[in-house]
């Protein structure tokens, strides 16, 4: 009988990798790329943080950290054409790969020994050549019964390294805090540590219903992965939506009333284009406003009709806009999309009201042929350094199929 095996995929630092297929000067040299308005890295190269330069850090601080490093701006579209190569690549080599996200998948690795006629490690450290040579961006890899298994081997496996993980793995567990562990958070951590539970072999030794009892099913199931039962199957497609949300950043802290307002108009058109593309309308709204990304006032409104309309969405944003605090700079903003609603699943009748008008039809028809935003509110001009800086074009949450975002 052949085990199945699940192996993870994880680029490493992977924006850099994806700049520096294009660009060779970055080769070799400290690197950052920048996102937040480029005023924060979110990503860096090992050469970078060598230096002490850390996810999240002001490009201020991290040239004071390291004066010659170069620092590019990101470019989702481009990560994104690198992506699905690699995508590609890995549906040649597994007859089952789950996109995870933008820089990690899942696959079947059972046929990596048949396809590289090698043994399983050694076919293992092909396929990580073969995506160096065909794709130029260094991976990392874990192979183990599971998938959580297999993520945790290729975390520890990092940089460019690979960790094939047996059933029979103490003394690899024994090496890995359990705060390693994908889906357990500092809080997490913290109740585990509380029950002297300190390494993933500890994790995996605890009694079944202690870990039920303190991290949901959710923890009793991770307890089945380190055990080595795969009770996480890998998903080839992305599950509907339950919620579709677009926001982010407000390019820095501001009690601008105008500059606000404009975030939140810019989020409704991207959050349309959203529901336009998963076919779907949505019931309720919802909008988050945060201050220092600390939660300062969240908002929740029922729209009159199942609806990605540009006029009925905005009317149920702006009156909780108008009610949430002013008293703390916003620094954050995000729209939500609840409840949503196949679009040809609408019992339609005489007194339904049609969920997009004709404008926003044109607006979106007009857009699709000359550009993303070719046509936009005039509620938006307070923004004119967003809209005339493409980077600000395409973002992570638009790529779609992944299973995160």
């Amino acid at each position: 009988m052949v085990t199945t095996l699940i192996g993870h995929i994880d680029s490493d630092c992977f924006y850099v990798s994806c700049e520096r297929i294009r660009s060779y000067s970055l080769r070799g040299v400290p690197c950052g790329v920048l996102g937040n308005q480029g005023a924060c890295v979110i990503a860096k190269s090992y050469e970078l943080k060598a230096y002490g330069v850390k996810t999240g850090h002001p490009i201020w601080e991290a040239k004071k950290l390291c004066p010659h490093a170069v620092f590019v701006k990101r470019d989702f579209r481009w990560y994104e054409v690198i992506s699905r190569r690699l995508l590609d690549l890995l549906k040649t080599v597994s007859p089952l790969v789950e996109y995870y996200s933008i820089d990690e998948m899942f696959f079947d690795a059972s046929e990596l020994q048949r396809y590289f006629r090698l043994p399983l490690e050694a076919a293992t450290r092909a396929l990580q050549t073969l995506v160096q040579e065909e794709i130029g961006v260094p991976v990392s890899i874990g192979i183990a019964p599971s998938r959580s298994l297999a993520k945790l081997g290729s975390d520890a496996a990092k940089p460019f390294g690979i960790q094939v993980i047996e059933r029979d793995c103490e003394r690899f567990l024994r090496s890995q805090p359990v705060g390693e562990l994908c889906g357990i958070g500092s809080r997490s951590e913290r109740k585990l540590r509380d029950r002297n539970i300190h390494t993933c072999w500890d994790y995996r030794q605890a009694d079944r219903l202690l870990i039920r009892n303190l991290l949901t099913i959710k923890g009793e199931a991770l307890w089945w992965e380190l055990r080595g039962d795969a009770v996480n199957p890998i998903q080839t497609t992305r599950p509907p939506h339950k919620a579709i949300a677009r926001g982010g950043s407000c390019g820095g802290k501001t009690m601008d009333a105008d500059r606000i307002r404009a975030w939140a108009v810019r989020n409704i058109e991207r959050l349309i284009e959203a529901l336009d593309h998963h076919r779907v309308y949505a019931r309720h709204i919802s909008l988050q406003i945060d201050a220092n990304k600390t939660a300062l006032w969240l908002g929740r409104t029922p729209l009159a009709v199942p609806s990605a309309s540009f006029r009925m969405i905005y009317d149920a944003v702006m009156p909780m806009l108008a009610t949430a605090p002013t008293t703390h700079p916003v620094s954050h903003m995000h729209i939500i999309a609840e409840n949503l609603t196949w679009r040809d699943r609408i019992q339609k009748s005489l007194f339904f009201e049609d969920a997009q008008s004709p404008l926003d039809q044109i607006k979106r028809d007009i857009n699709q042929k000359l550009g993303r935003f070719a046509i936009r509110s005039a509620e938006t001009l307070p923004l004119h350094e967003i809209y005339h800086d493409a980077t600000h074009n395409y973002d992570i949450c638009d790529i779609s199929g992944k299973m995160c975002f």
